[in-house]
């Protein structure tokens, strides 16, 4: 009954698939969103419970599950945490060309970090502890890609 497996040649197709989807950000991001497309302002929330204050905002707190209603305007200024050199381009995967750089970028008044491009410098000289500040597009869509990246600051 297995034995058809020995007579058959085994192919390989080598291809990507593209999935296109749209889901609804909820209330939390949306107002996230609208508040960074509208008029250029990066929020963020806070857990009345413990504290925390996360960019981008979550519904719930990730300590202690308590609902982070208060919202706090922050300076669009940060920190690099932490980064990646991308070397190769991916055109379905990133909305950049190579040579770009991703960075966790701990924004002050934050305790979260946000994962954004860090742009306006050469990927060599991207170092953990740099200060940055967001740049954003001159016509904002309602996304995170509004943020145009971080930059250096002088």
């Amino acid at each position: 009954m297995g034995d058809w497996k020995k007579d058959v040649q085994v192919l390989v197709h080598e291809g990507k698939i593209s999935v296109p989807y749209s889901w609804t950000v909820g209330s939390t991001l949306s107002r996230f969103y609208c508040e960074l497309r509208d008029n250029g302002k990066i929020w963020a929330n806070r857990c009345p419970s413990c504290g925390a204050v996360f960019v981008p905002p979550k519904a719930k707190c990730i300590h202690c599950y308590g609902e982070p209603h208060d919202w706090v305007e922050l300076p669009g200024t940060g920190t690099v945490e932490s980064y990646t050199v991308v070397r190769y381009s991916e055109p379905a995967l990133h909305p950049r060309q190579a040579p770009f750089v991703y960075g966790l970028v701990r924004m002050d008044g934050a305790d979260t970090c946000l994962l954004h491009f860090i742009g306006d410098v050469e990927p060599e000289k991207v170092k953990v502890g740099m200060r940055v500040e967001a740049v954003l597009e001159d016509e904002r869509e309602g996304n995170i890609l509004d943020i145009r990246h971080f930059r250096p600051l002088a």
